[in-house]
């Protein structure tokens, strides 16, 4: 088999992924895009692993698999906080998301922390 096709395809899934991480607003698209480049990752694994035998056999599947498992944990906790910040904003935009603290006089006028 030529490896040649699998590792191009694999290239072009894991550019694909990285255009969509970068471009996206929509939270659910950009996890969209990181399984786009796992999975990129997973073909890369399998080709290898069949082109190259190592000393371990099916080295590379295996490591697939571990792949595939630490895919589903993400989507999980991807898919929690993307519901947790439907609720807080009623939106899924990536650009609306605050990277920093809010002031603590924001708290105090929303009726949050007083007590």
């Amino acid at each position: 088999m030529r490896p040649v096709i699998p590792y191009v395809t694999a290239a072009l899934l894991f550019g694909l992924g990285v255009y969509g991480v970068l471009r996206r607003r929509n939270a659910v698209l950009v996890l969209m895009a990181v399984e786009l480049m796992l999975n990129a990752v997973n073909l890369i694994l399998v080709t290898a692993d069949t082109t190259v035998r190592a000393a371990l056999p099916h080295s590379g599947q295996v490591f697939a698999l571990f792949v595939i498992v630490l895919a589903a944990a993400e989507i999980g906790v991807g898919l929690a906080i993307v519901l947790q910040l439907y609720r807080l904003r009623a939106s899924v935009t990536v650009d609306d998301v605050p990277l920093t603290e809010a002031p603590v006089g924001v708290a105090a006028d929303r009726g949050e922390g007083a007590t």
